[in-house]
């Protein structure tokens, strides 16, 4: 991506379900199930927006930072899960989980990855699937977030269910 990497460390993302848009790097718009999933980077950030989640993991001006190891909104005639976690890995370790990450959303049906100048292991990713729930229609998503300057990545994962 012809892009500057923005955010420089992962406590520097913030979460929130409350958004509109940010400004997009790259944005792809699939349909699954019939729901339709706008998958957005946003330099080193993304954006989901899948049914009534607009789910942001960005760096935000004047919000509180750092990510909810879990969160959970019941929604009308919605659940929405998220979680994340995050890991500082051995440079060895660290470029072989990046390549394992484009690997997994080169090979996605639906996926959205950025990689951006000054290093081959600056990646942003997102993935999305639908899953079956007890009451049909549901999402997966799945982001990664690395940081090469100091081995950190930013695991997310998401779901979205009918109920």
């Amino acid at each position: 991506m012809d892009a500057p990497y923005l955010d420089t460390d992962a406590d520097q993302l913030c979460f929130s379900l409350d958004l509109t848009e940010r400004p997009a790097l790259a944005e792809r718009v699939v349909s699954l199930d019939g729901l339709e999933v706008r998958l957005r980077l946003l330099g080193a950030s993304h954006q989901v927006f899948a049914g009534p989640v607009r789910e942001t993991v960005a760096c935000l001006q004047g919000a509180v930072r750092g990510l909810p190891e879990t969160c959970t909104r019941h929604l009308p005639g919605w659940v929405y899960d998220f979680g994340a976690t995050t890991r500082r890995l051995p440079s060895e370790e660290f470029s072989a989980e990046v390549a394992q990450v484009l690997d997994r959303a080169t090979d996605a049906e639906h996926s959205l990855c950025g990689v951006f100048p000054g290093s081959p292991e600056a990646v942003t990713a997102v993935v999305v699937e639908p899953v079956g729930g007890p009451y049909g229609t549901g999402l997966l998503w799945r982001t990664w977030h690395t940081y090469p300057q100091n081995g950190q990545i930013v695991s997310t994962h998401s779901r979205l269910e009918a109920r």
